[in-house]
């Protein structure tokens, strides 16, 4: 069910899933900056009614895994932008991911049909792989980039960041808080996983250019930032900009995946054997495709210089007044 906000506004209308999350929170904001009328779906305006105050932002309370739900949605609108994806599922045999990927994917192909949007932006993921990725989370990202590229009638632009950092992202601020605990000693599975963080204001330049050049349908673009880490060199990063002195241990694989699967058991799981499967594939760009976009690359320092002067969320009318690229 769709609840009774008023979804007869056509044109330059951006229906955004996921706009209630991190990405889609800026997207959202830079979207409007640009003229353009995002209508944002969630299952409780309630949890996210500050978003209420953004001018020409419809916050819509509905259930987008409902395909005459998502229909409706998709009434009177340009564009679809689909930021949906999930880190962990409750389960462990793949269904979650499934459904959050895949299946989502081919409701959302169906509701640009059923209503005539011509124009599909989707986000993907770096070294998805639908035969031979490691876990189930880059199996099913892989399928959904199938599902979409295989869509008539329907001009699709694919994105695949490396992880994104920016203010109340949930990369760095982990991160951050798990530093700040009294332990020298830093355990970390994995350390040596390569990774090229890219600021989210980079992503969400490079929807927005794509959205506005129709010459970017058909097109994929992996987006990372201009430096590659290993995941010990970018918690190293995090503890110095904190001004905290931590050891960081590498976690042998063996007792890695030892920790992953009791983690399973745990509420949210904070680390589960599907990321440290995921993390067995480098998170980097085989090509730059903010460069293609002709967006100027924002170092992960830019942000890290900043942590020590408080919480990330206090701070993001300054980030946003970064100069536009």
């Amino acid at each position: 069910m769709v609840d009774t906000v008023d979804l007869s506004a056509s044109g330059t209308t951006v229906c955004v899933l996921g706009g209630a999350g991190f990405v889609g929170r800026h997207l959202s904001a830079r979207l409007l900056e640009h003229g353009y009328s995002v209508r944002v779906p969630t299952r409780s305006r309630a949890r996210h009614r500050d978003l209420l105050v953004l001018p020409r932002l419809a916050l819509v309370q509905a259930d987008i895994h409902d395909p005459d739900a998502l229909a409706e949605l998709c009434r009177g609108c340009s564009s679809v932008i689909n930021l949906v994806g999930i880190l962990n599922e409750r389960g462990r045999d793949g269904r979650g991911f499934h459904r959050a990927h895949v299946e989502l994917a081919r409701k959302v192909v169906a509701a640009c049909a059923t209503r005539g949007v011509p124009r599909l932006l989707h986000m993907s993921a770096l070294r998805v792989d639908m035969a031979a990725a490691p876990s189930h989370y880059l199996r099913t990202k892989g399928e959904a980039e199938a599902v979409v590229r295989e869509a008539r009638d329907l001009s699709v632009t694919i994105f695949r960041p490396s992880v994104i950092f920016g203010p109340d992202d949930s990369f760095v601020n982990r991160f951050a808080r798990l530093l700040r605990l009294p332990s020298p000693v830093f355990p970390l599975p994995r350390a040596q996983a390569r990774f090229a963080p890219v600021y989210v204001g980079d992503v969400v330049e490079s929807f927005t250019r794509a959205l506005r050049d129709p010459h970017t349908g058909g097109q994929s673009y992996e987006l990372c930032g201009p430096r590659i880490y290993a995941l010990h060199e970018i918690v190293t990063l995090i503890a110095q900009a904190l001004g905290l002195r931590r050891h960081i241990a590498a976690v042998p694989d063996a007792i890695a995946r030892v920790q992953a699967r009791m983690m399973d058991l745990l509420p949210g799981k904070p680390f589960s054997t599907d990321n440290f499967r995921s993390l067995m594939v480098d998170s980097v760009c085989a090509a730059d495709g903010l460069a293609r976009l002709g967006i100027a690359r924002t170092p992960l320092e830019a942000l890290l210089s900043e942590l020590a002067l408080g919480p990330l969320t206090v701070r993001y009318d300054r980030y946003r007044r970064l100069p536009r690229r």
